[in-house]
């Protein structure tokens, strides 16, 4: 199997993986407490009344957080049950079944919300998502964004199991375990550099291990605001 079709077939599998589980997603508490810290400090930066966009916005877990600071939201996820238990809340302006990889808003938001999906994304598609988030954003708009990361160690066994399977992965693929059909960690300097050359500064960075998950949170904006705004 050649690599394009493999990412395509693991792009399914993530897809049926959150449609299968979106009824019960809210019953297993990911390392949600910190993500709630920063998108509460995220809305409270932001001018009265803005848009913000959640994408993937999963169940809309943090859309009442929105909310409840006087913004509004609008979410976007490429898992149709996902939607459906979002949409179910009745906080959203409008819901939008797409992809990260089809994202085509254009200076629409004041903020966007990536949290707990970029290890989905292939490292191919890794720079087009960026560009996409970042174009979504209105000038002097922030993304706060997750990234997930493994040990060295574990990247390290996973890769070694993919490539004796004979799977075209790269390294810091995983599909093995509770991945959703796969992830990808590519760890924080090569983040950085992707950040880099998409023009988004970053503001603010934590790592936080939590619940036996290790994520890396970012406050991003563009490169080229003028200081001061």
């Amino acid at each position: 199997m050649n690599r394009a079709t493999w990412l395509t077939n693991r792009r399914a599998a993530i897809v049926a993986t959150y449609d299968g589980g979106a009824r019960e997603y809210d019953q297993h508490e990911y390392p949600s407490d910190t993500q709630r810290e920063w998108v509460c400090r995220l809305v409270e930066r932001l001018p009265v009344s803005s848009l913000v966009l959640d994408a993937p916005c999963g169940t809309g877990k943090f859309f009442r957080i929105i909310a409840a600071a006087g913004h509004r939201v609008i979410g976007v996820d490429q898992s149709a049950g996902m939607l459906q238990e979002a949409r179910a809340r009745g906080i959203a302006d409008s819901l939008e079944h797409l992809s990260l990889q089809d994202l085509s808003y254009v200076h629409q938001f004041d903020a966007v919300l990536t949290i707990d999906a970029m290890e989905n994304v292939s490292p191919e598609d890794w720079p087009a998502v960026l560009a996409n988030l970042h174009r979504a954003l209105r000038p002097g708009g922030l993304l706060y964004m997750t990234v997930e990361e493994l040990t060295e160690a574990e990247i390290e066994h996973a890769f070694a199991v993919l490539s004796e399977q004979g799977a075209p992965a790269v390294r810091g693929e995983v599909i093995e375990g509770d991945v959703a059909g796969y992830h990808f960690y590519p760890g924080r300097q090569r983040v950085l550099d992707w950040f880099v050359a998409e023009g988004l500064e970053v503001l603010q960075e934590t790592f936080k291990q939590e619940n036996g998950w290790g994520y890396r949170h970012f406050l991003l904006r563009d490169c080229f605001v003028q200081p001061g705004t």
